[in-house]
């Protein structure tokens, strides 16, 4: 009997064979098959050693069409990219699926790294075309990693590992990257798993701090508020910036923890302030698709003691867009317990103004992007007064991102906006200097 188990292979086996060869789902080979072929390349290839190319393939955002629109259309859309990525390959190639959505492709007469590259964007090109799903359709991008024998290893396990540590890059590069692995890329993973292991170790010793900016009221320069700013120095990295180690912590799955402690300080912090000063707080975009975030943000102020009313939440654009259904839902539950939530870097994002209608929002804040260029660039004035009058129809307050200048504060106040925040007002201060701001306000007004 004669079985096709990927483009341009057969081989004569039995049924039970055929079968322990190939993603019952799909048709595609599996990981078997993969093992397999690599092996064979390997082998013929040891004493004359031409290169070839594997690489991995995860389609981002599929967990939420499960979530969505359920099991069944999660398999249709499965078997649509292994369609496509059949109908791609060139005619000697192996493509299979590993498991879930994650796909390996086998490329024997691809040697170099511009070739490589080049494949994978067409196959990215061809994956990212839209999904049919009966009654609605739906894009999606994908991730590639690359590795090149026998650069990237001279077996398969080194080649897999290899591989999917490429892959791991793109997609902390963002969504439809490619990455073709080398020594660099593996030395930038070997230290941002030194960093993980470092910031695994800050957050059990409780040695993440939170600084705290102030929000103003233009018109007096009293504030209204403080945004908790979180700051992270280590004895042997030294001062590690946020840019830095939120994301990683996004990434390695510590944020929630990371979270908690920051929260928890932060809220400590603002029961010694008056009552008319609010808390404002970054929620991580992976917890705006995490729906046990609103019973672990209401956990840890309930434990601290802070009145709901008084935490200001800040999310952004694109989180919000991870997931609509599930972060509107988180968003929701929290608004109703008396969070205010407020949208930041607006202005930065695809879909803004269709965003302000959907997300039950309390305040805007514009981006410094904006803000910084006020004074002498028109097209940037424009942009925040119709910002600032859309947001007054929507009844939304307006906080003015990054002021750094007297004369943006004065062309804000101009054009209508009475809230901001930036190095003219208060650079981040430790809980300390905050109680002292306030007191000196007190005095002043």
């Amino acid at each position: 009997m004669s079985v096709e188990l990927a483009p341009g292979h057969t081989q004569a086996m039995g049924g039970a064979d055929a079968i322990s060869y190939t993603d019952p789902l799909t048709g595609l080979g599996n990981r078997t098959r993969l093992r397999e072929k690599i092996t064979k390349l390997v082998r013929e290839r040891s004493l004359d050693p031409a290169p070839f190319t594997i690489g991995l393939v995860n389609i981002d955002g599929f967990r939420p069409i499960n979530d969505l629109f359920g099991r069944a259309a999660g398999d249709d859309i499965l078997c649509q990219v292994a369609h496509r990525l059949r109908a791609c390959m060139p005619p000697e190639a192996v493509v299979t699926r590993l498991e879930n959505d994650a796909f390996a492709f086998v490329l024997p007469l691809v040697f170099d790294e511009a070739s490589a590259e080049k494949n994978s964007e067409l196959f990215q090109e061809v994956l990212s075309a839209p999904y049919d799903l009966g009654s609605r359709t739906v894009r999606l991008s994908a991730s590639v990693g690359l590795a090149i024998y026998p650069y990237a290893g001279e077996d398969y396990k080194h080649l897999m590992e290899n591989a999917d540590t490429a892959l791991y890059r793109s997609k902390r590069r963002g969504h439809g990257q490619v990455t073709l692995y080398s020594v660099d890329i593996a030395e930038e993973m070997k230290r941002a798993t030194q960093l993980e292991q470092a910031l695994r170790r800050a957050v059990i010793a409780d040695e993440v701090d939170v600084l705290f900016q102030p929000i103003v009221d233009l018109r007096t320069g009293v504030p209204i508020g403080f945004e908790a700013l979180a700051r992270w120095y280590d004895d042997e990295l030294g001062q590690v910036s946020p840019a830095t180690f939120i994301p990683l912590a996004e990434e390695r799955g510590i944020i929630v923890s990371l979270t908690d402690v920051l929260l928890k300080k932060a809220a400590r912090a603002a029961l010694s302030w008056p009552h008319d000063k609010y808390l404002s707080f970054n929620l991580s975009s992976v917890q705006l698709v995490d729906p046990a975030t609103h019973g672990r943000i209401m956990a840890v102020i309930g434990e601290v003691g802070l009145e709901p009313a008084r935490l200001g939440l800040e999310i952004t654009e694109t989180a919000v867009m991870a997931d609509a259904a599930i972060a509107n839902n988180i968003i929701d539950r929290l608004h109703a317990e008396g969070v205010s939530i407020s949208l930041d870097d607006f202005g930065t994002g695809q879909s803004s103004l269709g965003r302000l209608r959907e997300i039950s929002l309390d305040k805007v804040k514009v981006d410094r992007a904006f803000v910084s260029e006020i004074t002498r660039d028109r097209p940037s004035e424009h942009i925040v007064k119709a910002i600032i009058a859309l947001c007054d129809g929507l009844d939304l307050e307006v906080i003015a991102e990054g002021i750094e200048t007297v004369e943006q504060a004065a062309k804000l106040l101009q054009l209508g906006c009475v809230f901001g925040q930036g190095y003219l007002y208060g650079k981040p201060m430790p809980a300390g200097d905050v109680e002292d701001l306030i007191r000196a306000s007190e005095h002043y007004t």
